[in-house]
């Protein structure tokens, strides 16, 4: 850091991370032009901000006295061109603050005004005790035995054993026997991966012929082009990522793979680790900021080799990026749904036009943008049919729930099949989208429903802790004893979750072991990670889960998967629902009969004769898609065009109203474009403010973006958007 004292005297347009797309002008004294990107430290109110200059600023006079730049923070700015050009992009086409946009794009130290330098970390290590242990003498302590094996090439972060499984617990065990100690110190870089002779650790699994094909095809691609791996569950996929990075990294280049969700980095770290002889890192939210500074710099400096990551990982900069791996492309978890609502799948595609590298986006379920790209020849379109190692395709069977006897969701039919598979020793995956014991309260005297009086909502019921819940906005409460209208102490759960089919399957099946992973059941940190091994392992032969059980997990013993309740999705509003109700079934059902094992999905409805579901059972899911996708073309919906929402919320009704209206009386007539609405959103009272939405709907992207610059100013100047809280959403996922 240097103060800003010397030199000449400049002018600067500086982009500060505030939702106003606006730049501010600072004055700096300089012997030499800032460039581009170099965070600054300046005075906005009565704070001081990290900010980003953008330009030099014109040298016409000011309409009023200009601050001056605090400190200068760097001497060259902290992103390559990519990343920069990447940020310039995104902020472009989401119509969001430049500034946000680099905060965002940054490690948390870094956006504070923290120096690029890497940190002191608590690392574990294995005493000359510890190394002296047999690790074949702790029968019946595998998490010990876990932990040594772990240790012992070299110390390793509490995130690194976190990751695979290691509790707290397990960890001070192995402290009091002074078998470990603790240590600070700044992590250690392989420096030298790009000159190895090879790379591997092991060779790769032998591949099947559509397996064979697709490697050769990513490896053949020269410059940037956008490759569709579509995949029945099973088919292998990972081999294919595997086996199309080694070229990669032989040539001394880095792979970027981005997966969706925190749970999935720990099992692809693994297989990425066992396999090559090069740096594996993670980049997620569950890493401490110190964690998270030291593997950015280790990426960007070419001491990475592969960096795995969730959705701001997109933004990591690397020495020399030859490949970008987005695996499950279709999840709804890469876009962002808050502050800056990007698409990490979007943004990874610009980086790799901007790197003239590959890019593979894998899938069973793709997305039916990326479908429609495949379809129209944008992408390449790789298939793998058949599943891999000899696994046989799942068996599909309906039970219509009308006049069954149901206990917990679970019907008699069901509940026999579960019994043999049980008995067969294999593992049963029930899946339920609802977490908590009920999804309401009812009197059973007068038929109130306890509702949250913040949202338009029922409030949950979750027994363990004697509590309501608001799924929506976290309010809870005490569970009442009486009704709220009619004072009866006659109060029932009305509906289930997944604690209570953990409740009753116990009954149902006494002295089996029920495992139910939720995000109430793992809160704790690495909970996640050792339920997932023991659900591997075999150790539950009932697993209860909701939708974090059905994004590409592997348990090779389960045979049997039930999919309790889907019916809500085959009548909702959000024209989307229909695509993501048939991923979802395609992504559990693919949970059974992962290795040798037979495996058989059963689907409970009380509409088996639905066109979906027949359609997705007879056909699967790559028919249904395209289907979907010519009713789309039909209705000229996504990806047939191109949408913004425009959303607001105030605690009073008639100013969120107001307020989009104003908005609505802006819009111009255009040919191939008009706004909806406003209306209110599919929840329209959440966390105690009322939500309305527009909905603008264009042929061309590039219409949407010249009229969404043309309100943009007028919609800032409108008096009545200061008592309004609104945003702007490019390309929605989510109208809820």
């Amino acid at each position: 850091m240097k103060q800003a004292s010397t030199g000449s005297e400049r002018r600067y347009k500086v982009a500060l991370p505030l939702p106003l797309r606006q730049t501010y002008d600072y004055l700096c004294k300089s012997a030499e032009p800032l460039p581009q990107g170099v965070r600054v430290r300046v005075p906005f109110g009565q704070r001081q901000l990290v900010g980003y200059v953008v330009a030099e600023a014109s040298d016409e006079p000011p309409t009023f006295e200009l601050k001056s730049v605090a400190s200068v923070l760097d001497e060259q700015r902290l992103w390559p061109d990519d990343i920069w050009q990447l940020v310039r992009w995104s902020s472009d086409y989401y119509h969001h603050s430049l500034g946000d946009v680099a905060a965002n794009s940054l490690p948390v130290l870094l956006r504070k005004g923290d120096a690029p330098e890497y940190l002191t970390e608590t690392f574990y290590a294995l005493t000359d005790l510890g190394r002296a242990q047999s690790i074949n003498d702790l029968k019946g302590a595998a998490r010990q035995q876990q932990v040594l094996a772990a240790l012992k090439y070299q110390p390793l972060r509490r995130s690194d054993l976190t990751d695979i499984g290691v509790t707290s617990a397990v960890l001070r065990t192995l402290q009091d026997k002074g078998w470990i100690e603790v240590r600070e110190q700044a992590p250690t870089k392989n420096q030298g991966w790009q000159k190895q002779s090879s790379v591997l650790k092991e060779q790769g699994h032998a591949l099947n012929t559509e397996q064979a094909v697709a490697v050769s095809t990513i490896n053949q691609q020269q410059k940037h082009s956008t490759l569709l791996l579509e995949g029945v569950t099973g088919s292998g996929k990972t081999e294919v990522y595997l086996q199309a990075m080694e070229p990669v990294l032989e040539r001394g280049e880095q792979v970027l793979v981005l997966v969706p969700e925190i749970g999935l980095t720990p099992q692809t770290l693994q297989r990425f680790k066992e396999r090559f002889d090069a740096p594996v890192v993670m980049l997620h939210s569950g890493m401490s900021d110190r964690e998270r500074l030291n593997t950015w710099l280790d990426a960007k400096h070419g001491h990475a080799a592969i960096i795995i990551g969730t959705r701001s990982a997109v933004f990591t900069p690397c020495q020399k990026l030859g490949l970008i791996v987005v695996d499950e492309e279709h999840d709804l978890s890469y876009k962002q749904q808050d502050g800056f609502r990007y698409h990490a799948r979007d943004i990874a595609i610009k980086r790799a036009s901007l790197l003239n590298i590959p890019l593979v986006l894998g899938s069973a379920t793709a997305s039916l943008e990326t479908l429609n790209n495949a379809v129209s020849k944008r992408f390449h379109w790789l298939k793998l049919g058949q599943r891999a190692g000899g696994a046989q395709m799942v068996k599909h069977e309906l039970i219509d729930l009308k006049q069954q006897p149901i206990k917990a969701g679970v019907s008699k039919a069901l509940q026999e099949q579960i019994q043999v598979e049980i008995e067969r020793g294999n593992q049963v995956l029930l899946f339920l989208n609802r977490r908590g014991f009920a999804p309401a309260l009812m009197c059973h005297e007068c038929g109130w429903l306890a509702q949250c009086h913040r949202c338009d909502a029922y409030y949950t019921v979750h027994k363990a802790h004697h509590q309501l819940q608001c799924h929506h906005c976290g309010s809870q409460q005490r569970i009442p004893k009486q009704c709220g209208s009619c004072g009866s102490t006659h109060l029932i759960s009305h509906g289930v979750g997944t604690e209570q089919l953990e409740h009753s399957l116990k009954e149902m099946f006494p002295g089996r072991g029920v495992l139910r992973i939720d995000r109430d059941s793992t809160r704790r940190k690495g909970q996640l990670d050792d339920y997932l091994q023991k659900a591997t392992n075999n150790e539950y032969p009932l697993l209860v889960g909701t939708q974090m059980l059905a994004k590409g997990h592997h348990f090779p013993h389960v045979t049997l998967v039930a999919l309790l309740d889907v019916d809500g999705a085959l009548y909702s509003a959000d024209f989307r629902a229909a695509e993501r109700l048939g991923q979802l079934y395609t992504q559990v059902a693919g949970r059974a009969g992962r290795e040798h094992k037979a495996g058989k999905v059963v689907l409970q409805t009380h509409h088996p004769e639905h066109d979906l579901i027949q359609d997705l059972l007879n056909n699967g899911y790559s028919h249904f898609a395209l289907t979907a996708l010519a009713e789309r073309q039909q209705s000229e919906l996504p990806p047939f065009s191109y949408l913004a929402l425009f959303r607001g919320e105030a605690t009073d009704r008639d100013s969120v109203v107001q307020a989009m209206t104003q908005i609505q009386q802006l819009m111009p007539q255009v040919e191939g474009a008009f706004l909806l609405g406003p209306m209110p959103a599919l929840m329209e009272r959440k966390a105690g403010r009322y939500r309305y939405q527009l909905l603008l709907h264009c042929q061309s992207r590039k219409l949407r973006f010249q009229l969404i610059e043309h309100l943009l100013p007028q919609i800032n100047a409108l008096p009545l958007l200061k008592k309004v809280r609104w945003s702007l959403d490019i390309d929605p996922q989510d109208f809820s």
